[in-house]
């Protein structure tokens, strides 16, 4: 992540959005910080999600080891709830099998920050939902899910100053995938990011800038 201000708030966004529940745009696609805005600035009524719950059925399914349990492609949606909410789905870089954002994709979650922070949105929460490809062992790319989750919500409120109060995560590793028919495509891995609550209105005083001083992207772990 460059050092300025500007770099974090200019130039275009390498993210995908799209309708939850509908096809991904073609990988590359990019759209500005407004589009961002535009996306996540849809609400009506919170959905009804009892997160600690969901995490804990997600933790039991992936643990399933029977026979007539249906392949990645075939398995219903863990939280269908989310199919009819639209929000952004984006690609942000780890580091292999590790909670790690790369640093590359800080400006990535800059921009996040930057558009959480617009007038529009300072008045909603945030769900951060982490997926995995269907590769490995289920319950571990729950796990994992998660924890980048946690990660996105970690970055937006120690290095940007989002209220931790305006996030909450779930990781649904591979027993949701964005793309079913392709159950090892990158797309699996995209986070996606739901406008699910209203908040207090905001005060002045709670208003953090988006961007700190100083900013840097953090040096990558060996």
């Amino acid at each position: 992540m460059r050092n300025t201000t500007q770099a974090l708030r200019g130039g275009f966004l390498a993210a995908l959005l799209v309708c939850a529940g509908l096809s991904s745009p073609a990988r590359g696609q990019t759209v500005t910080r407004d589009d961002i805005i535009k996306q996540l600035n849809h609400f009506e009524n919170p959905p009804s999600l009892d997160l600690p719950a969901l995490r804990t059925q997600t933790q039991e399914r992936s643990k399933i080891r029977s026979r007539t349990e249906p392949p990645p492609a075939k398995r219903l949606p863990i939280v269908p709830e989310l199919m009819s909410l639209q929000g952004l789905n984006v690609d942000i870089q780890f580091d292999t099998d590790t909670p790690i954002v790369r640093p590359d994709s800080y400006q990535t979650v800059g921009r996040i920050a930057d558009a959480m922070v617009h007038g529009s949105l300072l008045p909603y929460s945030f769900l951060i939902v982490g997926h995995i490809e269907a590769n490995g062992k289920r319950e571990s790319n729950v796990a994992l899910s998660q924890r980048r989750a946690d990660a996105i919500r970690d970055i937006l409120a120690n290095t940007f100053k989002i209220s931790v109060k305006r996030m909450q995560t779930i990781g649904l590793g591979e027993e949701q995938l964005l793309d079913p028919a392709h159950p090892i495509a990158p797309v699996n891995q995209q986070v996606q990011i739901f406008t699910v609550a209203k908040t207090p209105e905001a005060t002045p005083a709670s208003v953090a800038p988006s961007t700190p001083s100083a900013a840097a992207a953090p040096k990558r772990r060996k």
